[in-house]
């Protein structure tokens, strides 16, 4: 064990236990901050003995390798919110559990969040991912992120114009070595309506009876969705071991969502070219339904390669049984990625961040 003033630094740390997946092997080099001050002096440490950096939140969003990590992990832990009721204004630390301050934002009246409920995971990651779900992404409500500059050691806010925010991506994510996410601050509407925009939300408070549905009815609704999905980690729950939505929806050109609608006519999957499901996507594109294209490309929910496989629930889920490994899961999404493409000619990407591996599925 090395120690410094303010860090006990641990080495061949296992990740899988840190990690929904339970996958991966160790890190050489493991640390668990608690403030900003100690997470500026693990990064020094680490750049001191040039050292690769990975940094660990809830392990929701994330696929380690099986040969772990040839680095120092520095797992947040920072503690910390403030919320203004009366402004909306709501700052949280990096380290703070996602789902509870959602909770916490939806009992005081804050709307904005509340179809973000029931996501594992911490605050710090949701900017990354631009995390989203049931017709919200975090990137609408973001004020500000602050962050630790690596090259520079500096700490400042970056606005959301700086987060470069699209579909489950933003700056943070493109250059994962520059900045190291502190807080979040988060513009809430007091009072305001929930968010039920998506089509499934709407459908499952439309039997509400009495007032509106408020925040607490979405959010819910929210949990009762995903649970049907298995994408709220239960104990017991044989699709527990995931990391959610594997893929992301793909974003392409009109003309090649018309491909897809045409092929799907042909191959006899719709009757009409409009049964495909799509929605408008920024930039002019479309949006595809992942889950859709992989359950029509013969990938159905339960199948097993071994100890991995495709969720129960959900097609856009890949599980882990027990006793699997990494390579074996990354085999099966290229088992999925292929049967899409070979029908669709579309390619999935992975939505989760490979931590020492690159995604390539195979070519043909």
């Amino acid at each position: 064990m090395n120690v410094s003033a303010r860090l006990a630094i641990r080495d061949d740390v296992p990740l899988a236990p840190l990690t929904t997946l339970a996958l991966g092997g160790p890190a050489r080099h493991f640390v668990e901050v608690r403030d900003d001050d100690a997470v500026s002096e693990a990064l020094r440490w680490a750049d001191e003995r040039g050292l690769r950096v990975l940094i660990l939140g809830g392990g929701s969003n994330m696929v380690v390798a099986d040969a772990g990590f040839d680095g120092l992990v520095v797992r947040m832990a920072t503690r910390g919110r403030h919320i203004n009721a009366d402004t909306g204004v709501v700052t949280a630390a990096a380290g703070e559990p996602w789902d509870d301050l959602v909770a916490d934002t939806v009992s005081r009246g804050l709307a904005g969040l509340e179809c973000l409920s029931g996501i594992p995971g911490l605050v710090g990651a949701t900017p990354i991912q631009n995390v989203g779900a049931y017709g919200q992404d975090v990137a609408d409500t973001i004020r500000r992120v602050r962050v630790l500059e690596r090259p520079s050691g500096m700490h400042y806010d970056l606005p959301p114009g700086d987060c470069a925010f699209s579909y489950r991506d933003s700056a943070f994510k493109r250059d994962p070595d520059r900045f190291v996410v502190l807080n979040v601050t988060f513009a809430l509407r007091p009072g305001g309506a929930p968010t039920l925009r998506y089509g499934e939300l709407a459908d499952a408070l439309s039997g509400h009876t009495g007032p509106p549905p408020s925040l607490a009815d979405a959010r819910g609704a929210v949990l009762a969705l995903r649970r049907q999905k298995s994408m709220v980690i239960v104990e017991g729950d044989p699709n527990r071991r995931s990391v959610g939505s594997f893929f992301t929806n793909p974003i392409v050109s009109e003309r090649e969502a018309e491909s897809v609608a045409a092929r799907a006519v042909e191959l006899g999957v719709v009757g009409a070219p409009g049964d495909v499901p799509r929605w408008p996507a920024p930039g002019g594109g479309v949006k595809l339904s992942a889950g859709w294209l992989i359950e029509r490309s013969g990938i159905g929910k339960g199948l097993r390669r071994g100890p991995v496989g495709v969720s129960t629930s959900h097609a856009l889920a890949l599980v882990h049984h027990g006793g699997g490994s990494t390579a074996a899961l990354l085999e099966l999404a290229r088992e999925v990625s292929d049967a899409v493409r070979a029908r669709f000619a579309i390619a999935l990407t992975p939505e989760p961040t490979l931590i020492g591996m690159a995604w390539s599925a195979t070519q043909t």
